[in-house]
């Protein structure tokens, strides 16, 4: 195991390296002068190439990238040519809003997805089996945009259930900041959920249709212990690996999300900084972004020798 962890780990720093890279070059193929979105369409050229010298954009790309990977290294991304603030005050500010929000919508994802599931599972042929296939069809069908315009419209604006807009840090308030948060989780784990519903409910209809599940219920154990012990503990390796592949899209699909809740997250932060060509801040969000990722997959890989102790990390017996 501790092996495994170290190559996977190398392997990880690898990609991080390829990874920030790709970020540094792609970032600068992107149409427009940052200077100049920072000056204003007014500036003159004095101005435009002092504040070139000053963000080290006359440098060479090489001298730019080692610059940037030493001050990635230190913790400092630079100031953002946007606003003057410090790129990690401004991560620091809204990182934590869209980790609350992905956080409570993967949670809600899974409660509902394994539950509707199982459900689709003990009901083949009858009427709870089709309510969960239909809002599978729906969570993979509709746009996440459309779903939330609905919600507000109706949740919010006619019934008054929940809020249309607005964010409560979770430190001042945590139950005034979960309430803010539930609609916009339940609009964002929706496509989620109706994925993990399908994959759960057609992996437990082939791990009951196992020689040791028939052998599980010749000893007499009831069919909700078969279904609970056997049935949906073993289906769990495919949702954990369903919700580590989809997590991604749950970050992606947050930045819709935010916008129209008016969330003042991640989203919110990447969106600007695309449109203004900020470079500091866009760098270090798709940076964020990738060890995410890599801390994702080394976790879901972890979690299948736990899951099943049959599985064993690195292929060993």
């Amino acid at each position: 195991m501790n092996r495994y962890i170290l190559t996977r780990l190398w392997q990880s720093a690898i990609t991080l390296i390829l990874a920030s890279l790709v970020v540094f070059i792609g970032v600068r193929q992107l149409p427009g002068d940052p200077a100049l979105a920072m000056a204003g369409e007014e500036a003159s050229p004095e101005r435009l190439v002092e504040i070139r010298a000053q963000l080290g954009l006359d440098d060479s790309l090489a001298t730019q990238y080692f610059s940037f990977v030493g001050n990635m290294l230190r913790g400092d991304f630079g100031q953002s040519t946007r606003t003057g603030t410090a790129v990690t005050d401004l991560v620091a500010t809204t990182l934590p809003v869209t980790l609350w929000l992905s956080a409570y919508a993967l949670v809600v994802a899974i409660v509902i997805g394994i539950v509707l599931g199982v459900i689709a599972e003990r009901f083949r042929g009858k009427w709870p089996e089709w309510v969960a296939n239909a809002f599978a069809l729906i969570g993979l069908s509709v746009p996440n945009f459309w779903l939330g315009i609905l919600a507000i419209l109706y949740l919010a604006v006619i019934l008054g259930v929940f809020p249309a807009s607005g964010y409560v840090p979770m430190a001042e308030d945590p139950l005034g900041a979960i309430y803010h948060l539930t609609l916009p989780a339940l609009i964002l784990g929706t496509g989620l959920a109706a994925v993990i519903m399908r994959q759960t409910r057609a992996s437990m209809i082939e791990t009951m249709k196992t020689d040791y599940v028939r052998t599980a219920r010749a000893k007499g154990l009831g069919r909700r212990r078969v279904l609970v012990n056997y049935g949906l503990r073993n289906s769990l390796i495919v949702v954990v690996t369903i919700v580590g592949l989809q997590l991604g899209g749950l970050i992606s699909g947050a930045v819709v999300t935010e916008r129209i809740f008016a969330l003042p997250g991640f989203g919110k932060l990447t969106l600007d900084a695309v449109f203004t060509r900020d470079y500091p801040v866009i760098q270090a969000v798709v940076l964020i972004i990738t060890v995410g990722y890599i801390l994702i997959n080394l976790a879901v890989d972890i979690l299948y020798s736990v899951i099943n102790p049959k599985i064993r990390v690195g292929g060993s017996n």
